[in-house]
């Protein structure tokens, strides 16, 4: 595959990120929905989020998108505004290319330049592609939710890994728009 940029997600790549993710709810128990998701709920979702959560493509040097990764909120309580779930899909004909890789190449670092303090990312067991892409980045392992997902005929477990992107105790600052971390 030609080299990879990565860049901020316009409006426009919306259409494009939820065909992987409707792939993945189709084909795969990586994701949880159990028919395709409608555009208009990841329009909306787009819009009121990625001021503050990074949506972010990856386009190979024909300009394609080949996959995406994107941060939401964890929890909607105050105390975990510096906590952020995150998500990285690929488009099937680019799996095992590095695309996930170049992606939180971006997104990890500029989630730490916004403030976030954890990142936290809920993998279908098994799925060691995911296992190890987690793990490259500093993720650790911190749970299983056991028969939490019924697809397919049968329940799965749901394992979490976390990020800590800072280890002191401090108080934090409050979160940076996506804007000012990657300028």
């Amino acid at each position: 595959m030609s080299a990879l940029t990565v860049r901020r997600a316009v409006e426009s790549d919306v259409p494009t990120m939820l065909a992987f993710a409707n792939w993945a709810a189709m084909n795969t128990v990586a994701n949880f929905a159990t028919s395709p998701e409608p555009l208009e709920e990841w329009v909306a979702s787009f819009r009121k989020s990625h001021e503050f959560f990074p949506w972010i493509v990856a386009e190979d040097g024909e300009g394609k998108v080949r996959g995406f990764a994107k941060a939401g909120p964890h929890k909607a309580r105050g105390a975990y505004a510096w906590t952020a779930d995150v998500s990285v899909y690929v488009d099937p004909e680019a799996h095992g290319r590095g695309v996930g890789s170049r992606l939180y190449e971006v997104l990890v670092p500029t989630m730490r330049a916004q403030g976030y303090v954890t990142l936290v990312a809920g993998i279908t067991l098994p799925n060691p592609a995911s296992e190890r892409l987690h793990a490259r980045f500093g993720f650790v392992r911190c749970g299983t939710f056991h028969r939490v997902g019924f697809k397919n005929g049968r329940w799965h477990d749901v394992g979490y890994w976390d990020l800590a992107l800072r280890d002191d105790d401090s108080s934090p600052a409050p979160i940076r728009p996506v804007a000012d971390a990657l300028a």
